[in-house]
């Protein structure tokens, strides 16, 4: 999960000073998280993510990358327990409470109440927080469901 850092020596013409900057590029596994982030906010079915996905996946990582991956994926989606699974599929649902807490804690502040925007500001945290996780949880088992139907149908085609 660590990406490659790489310093950058920039100079300015106008000015000729030197700026130094530092970039992460993001290793393989990152950017297929990305990529699969990506898919989730088209709407559009599964198997033509999955369609969509797959040349991608296949382009960069060998046999071996993909079944380390896999068992990576597996084991952090595994970490989560119960809380997890429940977030991972209903990230919203599970987050909608806190919205309705932040709702409320503007209402209490218009009315006078300053602790509430306190109150407010946390729910908001709170609920981005949640559908963030939950969000990254659904790219996990996104990429990790196309590994596999991946391996599937180069198993069929064997």
């Amino acid at each position: 999960m660590i990406g490659w850092w790489v310093l950058l020596l920039a100079t300015t013409q106008a000015t000729g000073k030197s700026s130094l900057f530092i970039v992460k590029y993001p290793t393989v596994e990152e950017r297929l998280l990305k990529l699969a982030e990506d898919e989730l906010a088209e709407y559009s079915t599964r198997q033509r993510k999955f369609e969509k996905m797959r040349p991608k996946v296949v382009a960069l990582l060998s046999a071996n990358e993909r079944t380390t991956l896999k068992q990576e994926l597996r084991q952090q989606l595994s970490q989560g327990g119960m809380i997890a699974q429940v977030v991972e599929r209903q990230r919203q649902t599970v987050a909608l409470p806190f919205w309705g807490i932040a709702g409320l804690g503007l209402l209490a502040f218009f009315l006078g109440s300053r602790p509430a925007l306190v109150l407010a500001a946390v729910a908001v945290a709170g609920a981005f927080t949640l559908q963030r996780w939950g969000w990254k949880l659904q790219a996990r088992r996104l990429l990790l469901d196309c590994i596999e139907d991946l391996e599937q149908r180069q198993a069929q085609s064997r």
